[in-house]
């Protein structure tokens, strides 16, 4: 297996994220728009992630910005204003910082994805609905690895379909277990898995993992994740779902004892019906990268921070950093 150099890694970086991007786009209906670096933070838009994390943030004309966590909300609002239609949507080449992620491999503070959202019926707020746009997207990573295996050699070791599996079934499956280690289990034997119905607590009252209770329905959600067998690690490439109507986000915040979040333009817009039904999710791409040209580290594929030591540690393991 060839081993890229940092400038062949640069190139075949653009060529991975052109053709996930094009394919994705046709495969969900999706037209690509801007999106913003930053949002007014008494707007509600920012993605509190699992409520614990802190913005970057500033303030200019006496109101205070936060640079985007994500843009799980923005969306919502996007659909409305451009005029969408009916099994329609929009994806955006997404910007964030997160400065309290815990460095890793797999973790950095700078994130790029590509976040989508599409209107859809309130007839097609079912799992049935979820499970399909699951495969139409999984669909396109089989493509891309296609593509990838045939212009560098690259072996991947995926299922032609993508197993799913609830939090619950895993807590049943593995109940001795953390949620980390059923899905390094689970992920082991399968290759390729959507999570699903994450945010609820299960038979040990807690969840499976954080979900903020203002944008996905606990109950229509899930995580694509994928074996990378070079960390020998699950892989989340993916956080998605069906959003919240109006019954489930009082639901979710009653739960989490957030009921006074019901006050901000967001949520108003919600309990209003002034904004589409929608599903969406956001898509790592240089966790995508990584996963395809068989990288060990996340900063092999983008340009981040990342600490002197760090750097001088995987320089003597034959880790390149961008």
């Amino acid at each position: 297996m060839k081993k890229l150099s940092l400038l062949e890694t640069e190139i075949a970086i653009k060529y991975l994220k052109d053709k996930f991007e094009d394919l994705l786009a046709k495969k969900l209906d999706l037209t690509r728009v801007s999106a913003p670096l930053f949002v007014e933070e008494s707007t509600g838009l920012n993605d509190n992630l699992n409520g614990v994390e802190e913005s970057v943030n500033f303030t200019i004309n006496g109101k205070k910005i936060e640079i985007v966590h994500s843009l799980a909300k923005w969306k919502r609002y996007a659909l409305k204003e451009y005029n969408f239609e009916l099994g329609k949507g929009l994806y955006t080449d997404m910007n964030a910082i997160r400065k309290d992620e815990e460095l890793d491999n797999l973790h950095s503070i700078y994130v790029d994805q590509w976040d989508w959202e599409k209107i859809i019926s309130n007839e097609q707020r079912t799992s049935s609905y979820l499970f399909k746009t699951v495969r139409q997207i999984y669909s396109v990573i089989l493509k891309v690895a296609s593509l990838s295996k045939k212009k560098w050699g690259y072996q991947y070791h995926l299922p032609k379909n993508i197993s799913k599996v609830s939090t619950k079934e895993l807590e049943r499956l593995f109940p001795d277990k953390t949620p980390k280690e059923r899905e390094y289990l689970y992920l082991k034997e399968h290759k390729a898995a959507f999570i699903y119905q994450i945010g609820w607590p299960l038979k040990n009252k807690l969840p499976h993992d954080g979900r903020s209770a203002d944008y996905d329905d606990w109950k229509l959600n899930g995580d694509i994740i994928l074996f990378d067998e070079e960390i020998d690690s699950p892989i989340e490439l993916s956080s998605m779902g069906i959003r919240v109507n109006k019954d489930s986000l009082v639901k979710q915040l009653k739960y989490k004892g957030e009921l006074s979040k019901l006050d901000n333009p967001y949520c108003k817009s919600i309990l209003n019906d002034e904004l589409p039904l929608t599903i969406g999710g956001g898509i790592g791409q240089s966790r995508l990268c990584m996963y395809y040209l068989k990288k060990k580290h996340i900063g092999e594929v983008q340009a981040s921070y990342w600490p002197k030591e760090i750097r001088e540690k995987l320089k003597k393991q034959g880790i390149e950093l961008l």
